[in-house]
């Protein structure tokens, strides 16, 4: 009976593994297309997945430019990627050169840190592998249903600008092409639609034929006019695992979203002006000197509201994160806790010892005895 119980729960057991197994498959497999800055969509049954997503807006006051650069992976050969845009935009290759220096120039500072007494990882308190935690990362008039108004062929890019009076229509455009559009982001479209936006929709083919398209993609640069600077956020509501933010906006002051959308509030990670006088960082900043860095967690991509529309902050405060590495001071390798205590010990035994000997040396409360004199002689 024993041996039955015994059979019995470990089939139970690898039921419940092989079901969980099986889950997770399904998981993996499911396409993952909504960024933070438009909507990718596979060619077919295949997965592709927005790994890191990095964009730049720049603001003069009426005119707006988005570069913006996509690490993507999956197993897809063909990708269309869709974003909004409030006016008829002109597209063109950005240089990979400029998030290298936007990096330099909104790097943490780093700065060493001192403390007494040992904290988790250091010893004896040493935690897990022993090494301490790290630190704790933006209208077209009526007209056909679907216009193509523009099409041009940028590196690995084919793109094509679109005007769209019926999120159907579009659908049917992007069916027409290759392309399966998910019935939720055909709702999701909606909104631009009745806005009358216009749309950038982009294929993306890898530079090798039978190959999948995965890493990191060439910069595209957008520019058009706008009413006032915004970064289309709205598609990332259809995502089903959270999103991060990572923003960076260039204009004549300092910027800020104005509403956190349906996210985390939205933390300045750098602000200041481009001292930078020439390369691509100091060509964009032209006209628009101040740089604010916003980064922004949406861990419930389903509350977002809308799209981000930035405005001036209060005021032109420069800031930079400072990130401090913690390190145990020592003297000549040796923790000063450590030195501090043993000095202190010796230094008690030692009294110890004076305050023992002194109570053991013998002693007495009497006077000596006078010394013998002879007797005095009488003359």
């Amino acid at each position: 009976m024993a041996d039955l119980l015994r059979t019995g729960t470990r089939s139970r057991a690898l039921t419940l593994v092989l079901a969980l197994l099986a889950l997770q498959l399904g998981q993996l497999a499911v396409p993952a297309w909504a960024c933070g800055c438009g909507a990718m969509v596979p060619g077919d049954a295949r997965r592709v997945a927005v790994a890191r997503e990095e964009s730049v807006v720049r603001w003069d006051g009426a005119r707006e430019q988005i570069v913006l650069r996509l690490t993507v992976h999956g197993d897809a050969e063909r990708v269309a990627w869709i974003m909004p845009v409030p006016r008829r935009a002109t597209v063109r290759l950005g240089d990979p050169d400029l998030f290298d220096e936007l990096h330099k120039v909104s790097a943490p500072v780093q700065r060493t840190r001192y403390h007494f007494w040992p904290q988790d990882g250091d010893w004896p308190l040493v935690a897990g592998d022993g090494t301490a935690g790290s630190p704790p990362s933006p209208p077209p008039g009526a007209g056909a249903p679907v216009g193509v108004v523009g099409r041009q062929r940028l590196g690995p890019f084919e793109v094509a600008r679109l005007t769209a009076t019926d999120p159907d229509a579009l659908h049917g455009w992007l069916d027409s092409n290759g392309f399966a559009l998910p019935p939720r982001l055909t709702g999701a479209l909606r909104p631009y639609v009745e806005r009358r936006w216009e749309y950038v929709a982009v294929k993306l083919t890898p530079q090798t034929a039978g190959t999948a398209l995965t890493g990191a993609l060439d910069p595209l640069h957008l520019t058009f006019r706008a009413d006032g600077p915004v970064y289309p956020m709205r598609l990332s509501r259809l995502a089903d695992a959270p999103q991060s933010l990572g923003l960076y906006v260039l204009a004549a002051h300092r910027m800020e979203p104005a509403s956190g959308i349906g996210g985390e509030r939205p933390r300045v990670t750098y602000a200041g002006r481009v001292t930078a006088r020439s390369g691509p960082l100091a060509r964009l900043a032209a006209g628009a000197p101040f740089l604010t860095a916003i980064g922004q967690e949406f861990p419930y991509p389903e509350r977002i509201s809308g799209d981000h529309e930035l405005r001036r902050a209060p005021a032109d405060d420069t800031f930079r994160q400072v990130i401090h590495e913690d390190r145990l001071r020592t003297v000549a390798g040796i923790p000063a806790w450590l030195l501090t205590l043993a000095s202190g010990l010796v230094a008690a035994m030692a009294t110890a010892a004076v305050f023992t000997v002194r109570r053991t040396r013998p002693h007495s409360s009497e006077a000596p005895p006078p010394s013998a004199q002879p007797p005095a002689q009488i003359g």
